[in-house]
């Protein structure tokens, strides 16, 4: 497993977060880890038919973002997006409405698990190629320097983008025009089913940023409230004009690659320890024992949450699936193709 390398966890959560941030961490983290876990077992069960990717290990990263970022930020996903969504705002119901393919989705149910966007709450895309997230935020935060918005855009990725060519061309353009924009690296240590190791030799993948003069910082993403101190320490850094900023949260992914792969290659014992600290578990035994958030308050947060998803899935069944006549809606040609022998 790589190693972490960054300064030490806060031990407590009190002076990092008010109670009313905090909540929300914790209820953010919460949903995508419930979220999550109900899209895998409908999956698996087959009575969700659709590609998804699992998220679990991520909640802390993304709950993080849910703090450090405004509303009208800009986010570019991947398509492990489950967590960014909801990180970003984008209500439930049309979520888990467009991952069931029905026309109440986000994207009117054409767009799936892997092509989650909603520009209304800044997030602008999740792409299905590996890297391909990178340029297109470069070239957001452009738009916000231009435009003198105040916004910057953020974009996550995993370990293995860092290994495209995309992801190097957006780094040295950010890094060229100081632009407002945070890299986040979603370092789960697995590249699909290479581990990290067999597709670089470095240990630190932030490394790769201060080869283009960036700044950037690595923290534990299992620690949730670690990760939104890195983060928010990083978006006041771009918004005082400090240019692009790389963050490496490194995770482990719990999971297989999909909601269906099998993940017998993975070190059992990696996986093991890996669970025992996972986020959401971790930031709610710290909330308790520095009685920040009480245990009533806790298990609130937690009905809450079973409810909303629920209802979410309720909906989402509840709707029709798309007319086929929206095959030929919102794309740039209604004219079907005539192939010849």
């Amino acid at each position: 497993m790589t190693d972490i390398h960054n300064s030490e966890s806060p031990r407590t959560a009190t002076g990092l977060a008010s109670e009313s941030d905090l909540e929300r961490l914790y209820t953010v983290a919460k949903t995508i880890q419930v979220c999550d876990a109900r899209v895998q077992k409908e999956v698996k069960s087959g009575i969700l038919k659709a590609a998804a990717y699992p998220v679990e290990g991520l909640s802390g990263v993304c709950a993080g973002l849910a703090l450090a970022l405004k509303s009208d930020d800009y986010l570019v996903s991947t398509y492990r997006n489950l967590g960014d969504v909801i990180a970003k705002g984008v209500p439930l119901r049309p979520v888990i409405a467009e991952i069931a393919g029905r026309a109440t989705g986000v994207a009117k149910g054409k767009g799936g698990a892997m092509h989650i966007a909603d520009s209304a709450y800044g997030l602008m895309t999740t792409t299905g190629i590996v890297g391909s997230g990178l340029p297109i935020a470069t070239g957001l935060a452009l738009s916000s320097l231009l435009a003198g918005d105040g916004r910057i855009t953020a974009v996550t990725f995993g370990d293995g983008a860092t290994s495209i060519g995309a992801f190097h061309e957006a780094m040295n353009l950010a890094a060229v025009w100081n632009l407002p924009v945070l890299f986040i690296c979603q370092n789960n240590q697995w590249a699909e089913h290479t581990p990290t190791q067999d597709h670089m030799v470095i240990t630190e993948i932030a490394s790769k940023a201060r080869g283009y003069g960036m700044q950037s910082a690595t923290t534990d993403g299992f620690d949730p409230l670690a990760t939104l101190e890195v983060l928010r320490e990083a978006v006041d850094s771009i918004r005082a004009g400090g240019g692009p900023f790389f963050v490496e949260a490194v995770t482990y992914r719990l999971q297989g690659h999909t909601a269906t792969a099998d993940y017998s290659y993975m070190p059992k014992e990696d996986l093991e320890a890996a669970r025992k600290t996972e986020p959401v578990g971790r930031l709610r035994g710290l909330l308790e024992s520095s009685a920040a958030l009480s245990t009533e308050r806790l298990e609130e947060i937690d009905s809450q949450v079973l409810a909303d998803v629920e209802d979410a899935f309720a909906f989402a069944y509840a709707s029709d699936y798309p007319d086929q006549g929206e095959a030929y809606t919102d794309v740039f040609s209604n004219k079907t193709m005539e192939i010849s022998a």
